[in-house]
């Protein structure tokens, strides 16, 4: 199986690329900055040098080729303005969904935010933030060539995982590690049956592999 990762340096994706090239799986990690292509090789993974602020769906679908599984991982970071999160948060996350559809690559994870929401009400960064997720995630539901699911995590911490979390379409407000998103975006991406489905994910008592389980059975 081969999966492509955008945002491939992100700390979400570094964790994630261990773990699917572990499992024996060829992945390659998106980037814009070719300093960061050692770290990815360090993590098993193929660095592809592009930029989706400024790539074509063409080129990035080019990129996808042949891929099975696609990932959304980029973001603008906390750091970044207000421009940013239309570019990045929503623009990155709708080419490289369309990308993936033109390339026929049927399962894509997008990896959202809890509270995300279109109509999400607010002018500060982080409301621009939410809005700006909510329409990527709904650009990314309306694509009938892919097999979606989006991921919503609560507040990311970089406490070590615990391996045990809630994952449901609702869990309400709450922290989880980042090693356990990746953790639960690794058995995602080998749980076809969650394709449609979009679901929060905080910290809880379910071990990861069971509480995929539990919702592809719902």
């Amino acid at each position: 199986m081969r999966i492509v990762i955008a945002g491939g340096h992100g700390q979400i994706a570094l964790r994630l690329e261990r773990l699917l090239a572990a499992r024996g799986y060829e992945v390659a990690g998106i980037i814009r900055d070719r300093a960061q292509g050692d770290d990815l090789r360090e993590a098993g993974t193929e660095p592809v040098l592009c930029d989706l602020e400024s790539a074509s769906v063409e080129h990035v679908a080019g990129i996808l080729q042949g891929a099975d599984v696609a990932v959304f991982a980029a973001g603008a970071g906390p750091g970044s303005g207000v421009g940013r999160k239309d570019t990045v948060d929503r623009g990155a996350a709708v080419l490289f969904s369309d990308a993936a559809e033109r390339a026929g690559v049927r399962r894509f994870l997008m990896i959202s935010s809890m509270g995300a929401d279109a109509y999400h009400e607010g002018d500060d960064v982080f409301d621009i933030y939410l809005r700006a997720k909510g329409e990527a995630d709904d650009h990314v539901r309306t694509r009938l060539g892919l097999e979606w699911t989006v991921l919503r995590p609560g507040s990311l911490t970089d406490d070590p995982g615990t391996g045990q979390v809630r994952l449901e379409a609702r869990t309400g407000g709450g922290s989880v590690t980042r090693d356990d998103v990746a953790a639960v975006l690794a058995e995602l991406i080998e749980t076809p049956a969650t394709a449609g489905l979009t679901l929060e994910l905080v910290e809880g008592s379910t071990p990861v592999a069971v509480a995929v389980k539990d919702v592809a059975g719902n």
